[in-house]
């Protein structure tokens, strides 16, 4: 947080951002400065928001550096959302199917922000999303299976609910090489295992049950999630049991 911090004080000296965070986004490379984004998003302005979001694929395509500033438009509608603006809400609905794979990233973040103050009511809106596109889809889980998000155990299970009926759409799935199905299936991979060590008892009732799925994108799923350490750290035993 104290890099955010000092993000900000530098922020706060200037009139015109864009060139700045074009110089500090860590594009094109691996990894954006994610510290910078919050910055923004936690002092930027609807206008200034606005602005960085008009930057289209076609301007802004994949690791460009002006990708990184409609991510920060993006997270910054998280927190005008807190502040009443909930037709934003639908933009980053819009956003969830982005061809750019940090701008989908950047949804979940807004969204996590919206859902550390309104969580009852992230979680109405990622029901109605579970039933969405395979983008949608996976907005869905990639917001809800964040470990500071799961700590009340009647969210927990709401959560799963909704892992579970992702799971099940999953089934009746045709095109399975569709951009938007692969980006869901590799959120699906870990996503189980975060809310299971968040709620283990319900976490494991309900992912047994896809165990012995015959779908094999299903399985593949399972198998992904079984081979997360934070599963082993916390049950061993539970993992290998299901392994073999």
């Amino acid at each position: 947080m104290k890099k955010v911090q000092a993000y900000i004080e530098q922020l706060k000296k200037m009139d015109n951002w864009e060139g700045y965070l074009l110089q500090e986004s860590g594009l094109p490379g691996p990894r954006a400065n994610l510290e910078l984004i919050y910055a923004v998003a936690d002092i930027g302005n609807e206008d200034q928001f606005l602005h960085l979001l008009s930057y289209i694929p076609e301007r802004a395509p994949v690791n460009a550096q002006q990708e990184f500033l409609v991510c920060c438009g993006t997270v910054g509608l998280g927190r005008l959302i807190i502040e009443g603006k909930e037709n934003y809400l639908h933009t980053l609905r819009s956003l969830a199917s982005d061809p750019r794979w940090r701008i989908r990233e950047a949804v979940a973040i807004a969204l996590q922000i919206y859902g550390e103050v309104h969580m009852d009511a992230l979680l109405d809106k990622m029901e109605v999303w579970s039933e969405g596109n395979p983008y949608e889809k996976r907005a869905a889980v990639a917001t809800l299976c964040e470990p500071k998000l799961l700590h009340e155990k009647e969210r927990i299970c709401r959560v799963l609910h909704i892992l579970n009926k992702i799971t099940e759409s999953i089934e009746g799935m045709d095109n399975r090489k569709d951009e938007g199905f692969i980006a869901l299936k590799k959120g699906m991979a870990y996503c189980w295992s975060v809310a299971i060590v968040s709620y283990p008892e319900e976490g494991k009732r309900f992912f047994e049950q896809w165990i012995s799925c015959p779908d094999k994108d299903i399985r593949w799923i399972v198998k992904q999630n079984l081979k997360k350490q934070r599963l082993t750290r916390m049950d061993k035993e539970w993992v290998e049991s299901i392994l073999i």
